[in-house]
């Protein structure tokens, strides 16, 4: 952490805020379960506003931000974040929220659930010099093992590279970094912006296999527990590379950009993509953008993506596309089924296919994973 610390000034303002938030609570959890008292008067002081502490068995702590207690009930409480079993964090600021305040409370909330059992969340923003050095296919061997060492990891195992895009590049890395830590994976990872995007470096003892569905439940949780009020918590999209030796990072880190371009554009069900299950679907990714977006198929879904609820037409299409089913594209998208039924109907008309039959839908899946990558960076 000290080295991503001390790079901190080459970034940009909100790459620096964003990582520090982290590396308050990370240097919290350094020796796993944290003191409530602590956790709540340093959450006061670094979001410059009262902060609380509800736990399961009903006892409140509250601190204002020069540390001193503070009786009673909440005043104001502009954001809060549940606890499991029960319990909750809140910070109290009299205006709007702050643009990091979604941060720190979810931060705020994995400190207070990391029991005296459990070890600190293993996720780590760390240095992006290192991270780059790791990706690089052009330094030496030696360089990048070195660089692997430097950074916790274990030069003879495999890692799988995720990429991770949001807004900038520092939504993506603490995003990252905190999704993945409010999972509790018991893999090492390590996180750094690599230009616009977030690289996750993800290395276990045990493999890696079931990273996509741990990603997709996290987000899945993570979409649940949002609250009005964060408009800066926006979607953030994973794409998985595959297992390789640790050395030979590059080529998961290609094939998770790859899989990032898949995400883009999809629907909450499509937000992790993982690379070693697109299959021959990964071809579609050599063919240059402008001849995808001169497909007629994919000219149809360009155009009705700019209509007036054009959006929840292809996000119905895709989840008709992927379940088959209407009543269960409805179930995902939280939607009445007879809503998901018109919108669907008109996604047949702009593109001129029946989805009943099994093979204007399998068109219809071509065409909009083709449409995605044509919209997002080759």
């Amino acid at each position: 952490m000290r080295g991503l610390l001390l790079r901190l000034s080459s970034l940009d303002a909100d790459a620096a805020a964003a990582f520090r938030v982290i590396a308050h609570f990370q240097a919290l959890l350094t020796d796993g379960a944290v003191d409530p008292v602590l956790l709540v008067r340093s959450t006061a002081g670094l979001a410059g506003c009262p902060a609380g502490l509800e736990l399961a068995d009903g006892r409140r702590v509250r601190f204002a931000p020069d540390g001193a207690a503070l009786p009673g009930v909440p005043g104001r409480i502009s954001g809060s974040v549940p606890l499991r079993p029960a319990g909750r964090v809140w910070l109290e600021r009299g205006g709007e929220p702050g643009p990091f305040d979604a941060l720190v409370l979810e931060w705020m909330a994995i400190a207070a659930g990391v029991g005296p059992s459990r070890a600190a969340p293993s996720p780590q923003a760390a240095d992006p010099a290192l991270v780059e050095l790791v990706l690089s296919e052009r330094e030496a061997i030696e360089d990048r093992t070195r660089a692997l060492r430097l950074l916790g990891l274990t030069p003879a195992l495999p890692l799988r590279v995720v990429a991770v895009s949001g807004d900038s590049g520092a939504e993506a890395g603490g995003r990252a970094v905190t999704l993945l830590a409010r999972g509790g994976t018991s893999a090492a990872v390590r996180v750094a912006t690599v230009g616009p995007l977030a690289a996750a470096l993800v290395q276990a003892q045990e493999g890696t296999a079931g990273l996509a569905a741990e990603l997709r439940q996290v987000v899945t949780e993570w979409r649940r527990e949002r609250l009005p009020g964060h408009p800066r918590a926006r979607s953030v999209r994973f794409g998985i590379g595959g297992a390789v030796a640790a050395a030979q990072a590059a080529a998961s880190w290609a094939q998770a950009k790859t899989a990032l371009r898949f995400a883009a554009g999809g629907g909450f069900e499509e937000e992790v993509v993982d690379y070693e299950t697109l299959g021959p679907l990964a071809l579609l990714a050599e063919v240059p953008a402008a001849r995808l977006r001169a497909e007629p198929g994919v000219r149809a879904l360009a155009e009705l993506a700019t209509q007036d609820g054009g959006d929840l037409s292809i996000a119905a299409l895709a989840a008709f596309c992927r379940t088959g089913s209407l009543r269960q594209a409805a179930v995902a998208l939280h939607l009445h089924h007879s809503s998901v039924a018109a919108r669907l109907a008109g996604a047949e008309t702009a593109l001129g296919w029946r989805l009943r039959e099994p093979e204007d839908r399998l068109r219809a899946q071509l065409a909009l994973h083709a449409w995605r990558l044509s919209t997002s960076p080759e």
